[in-house]
């Protein structure tokens, strides 16, 4: 394929364009001009053919559904085919990896991404600054994942520190992604607790690179988005110290599609759709072999995928627009604002286009997105304590290490029983925070005994200390207690 040939493919700005657009059009990232060179010698398109350039963020787990999931399983690319059976053109996706929101949108701007998933405050700056230009013009069409709590941001110290609370990161060096949904909560965060940005040093970082910062105890807190907190605390390379469900707003990922691209070519939205919620389907009928796949894809350990992924877990995977993201978006958007990066006049409304799931689930539209369960739940039986499970407040599951599926436990209590009685080696065990059911690995978890309490329902766990100690102001009879010496109790328990 000739060079003239690869721009039919690629729309790249003219020079004006780009003295316009300034230097965020510029900022296209290397997968892009990985793109350009791997079109460049290709010569099996024509001119009638489409090629669709799709924006995602393989690491970020509750985007799966729309990225590293949809392009692993072909579920995109299977339902073009069955668009160009009718439409007689041909269609490639290329698929362009990113480490956050922020340099998706710069890619989107210079209209070298037609589809991309990101944060829900990357997503405003998106809207905003796209909206300028007719050819980058992007409409919010779709979600990936939510957490209506917001625990999908969360700040984390490195292991060893003695912070408790925010409050003990006043001077301390706090690394984040700028303009992050992790960058936006611990901003909410702060100001909740009295703190401003100038009372603490923030490092701009990627978040592996702050990740490994943390490891390497070279920042004081890390403040990011899906998975990245708990995949460090998981490596017990840290500690959670504010979970961002605490700041009271929604949190989700979603999908945007250049305006303009996706009027020109309906048939390829439509697939997109069709793909986005048959990979949805997948991985709530099928959440442990989605978390192994991921796993293999992106080399995060599956156990971390599974917190989020898993039932009951972090994220619930849910195309639709719920009404609750509304009041939410305000209050990212006078965040916004005030940092400058979205236009006072940005109508959140008029960039919210859910057309395209109307069409997808047609009648049953209104009562899917009125519904805020999580999809996948846990039930079953507890065998160890004999009791149902299907309250979600209190549900938890135990990964054992020589077992291809989880086993259930009715309580906190009852999976540390199960985990005492079984004597077996264990990947993970997943419990629900005792105030807020927010899913949390027993291992890292502070943990309250209360010796007057039934067995079934003696341990209680606590995402953060500083959730145990406000949680135990107001029940005196409870003690502290190590994971170590619960589990110890818990199995002597009859």
């Amino acid at each position: 394929m000739t060079e003239n040939t690869t721009q039919r493919f690629i729309r790249r700005p003219s020079p004006r364009r780009i003295r316009r657009r300034g230097r965020a059009a510029l900022a296209v990232t290397t997968a892009t001009v990985a793109l350009s060179s791997a079109l460049t010698g290709c010569g099996m398109f024509d001119s009638e053919s489409v090629v669709v350039n799709v924006g995602y963020q393989s690491k970020t787990l509750n985007t799966v559904n729309a990225g590293t999931l949809m392009r692993d399983r072909g579920a995109f690319e299977a339902a073009l085919d069955q668009a160009g059976e009718k439409s007689g053109k041909r269609y490639r996706v290329v698929w362009q990896d990113f480490s956050s929101g922020a340099p998706l949108t710069a890619a989107m701007i210079a209209s070298h991404v037609d589809i991309g998933s990101m944060g829900d405050y990357p997503l405003l700056t998106n809207g905003s600054k796209t909206k300028k230009y007719d050819d980058a013009q992007t409409d919010f069409i779709a979600t990936t994942g939510y957490n209506l709590r917001g625990s999908l941001n969360q700040v984390v110290v490195p292991t060893g520190s003695t912070a408790t609370s925010l409050d003990d990161l006043r001077g301390k060096d706090v690394s984040t992604s700028l303009g992050s949904a992790g960058d936006g909560m611990l901003s909410t965060a702060l100001e909740r607790a009295g703190i401003t940005k100038d009372d603490v040093h923030i490092a701009n970082q990627d978040p592996s690179i702050g990740a490994a910062a943390v490891e390497g105890k070279q920042v004081d807190a890390f403040a990011q988005f899906v998975p990245w907190p708990q995949l460090v605390i998981f490596r017990n390379q840290g500690r959670l110290v504010y979970d961002g469900g605490d700041n009271e707003v929604p949190t989700f990922h979603g999908v945007v599609a250049r305006h303009q691209f996706a009027d020109r070519n309906p048939e390829v939205m439509t697939a997109f759709m069709q793909a986005l919620r048959g990979t949805t389907d997948y991985i709530t009928a099928q959440p442990m072999q989605a978390a192994l796949r991921v796993s293999e894809i992106t080399g995060i350990e599956p156990e971390v995928v599974y917190l989020y992924n898993g039932p009951n877990g972090l994220v619930s995977f849910d195309p639709t627009i719920k009404k609750q993201f509304g009041p939410a978006l305000e209050k990212v958007k006078a965040y916004l604002v005030k940092r400058g990066s979205v236009s006072g006049a940005f109508d959140i409304a008029r960039f919210t286009d859910s057309h395209y799931l109307e069409a997808l689930y047609g009648s049953q539209y209104p009562s899917k997105t009125a519904d805020v369960g999580n999809p996948s739940h846990l039930t079953g039986t507890d065998d160890v304590c004999g009791l149902p499970v299907a309250d979600p407040a209190t549900a938890s599951e135990v990964w054992f290490a020589d077992q291809q599926a989880t086993s259930v436990a009715a309580t906190p209590s009852c999976a540390l029983r199960r985990i005492a009685d079984t004597g077996t080696r264990v990947r993970a065990a997943y419990v629900p925070d005792a105030v807020t059911a927010t899913k949390l690995f027993a291992a890292h978890a502070t943990w309250l005994v209360d010796p007057s309490a039934p067995p079934s329902r003696r341990y209680l766990p606590f995402a953060t200390t500083g959730g145990a100690a406000m949680y135990q102001q107001s029940h005196p009879g409870l003690t502290d207690v190590s994971y170590e010496t619960a589990l110890t109790q818990a199995g002597s328990t009859t």
